[in-house]
């Protein structure tokens, strides 16, 4: 199953994430199918790429709850229902 979830990058206590699809049964920073977007919870910075998370999520995959909350956040399911 293909999942959008968080992998981490930075020093420690200065944590960014990417936003990535990749299968679920993958380890946390392992090779991602696609990159689709980066966060940073230090400053709430957000980057997406849009178009290509609704095509994935038209695709059947499913995001973690974190990524989720970011996305709605963003407004990106609005794009997927209509």
């Amino acid at each position: 199953m293909v999942k959008l979830r968080l992998k981490r990058l930075g020093k420690k206590r200065e944590v960014s994430y990417r936003i990535v699809a990749m299968n679920s049964r993958n380890r946390r920073d392992g090779k991602a199918l696609e990159e689709l977007g980066f966060y940073n919870p230090r400053n709430d910075e957000t980057r997406l790429n849009v178009p290509a998370i609704v095509t994935r999520l038209k695709q059947g995959a499913q995001p973690t709850e974190t990524v989720r909350r970011i996305l709605a956040k963003a407004k990106v399911f609005e794009q997927v229902n209509a």
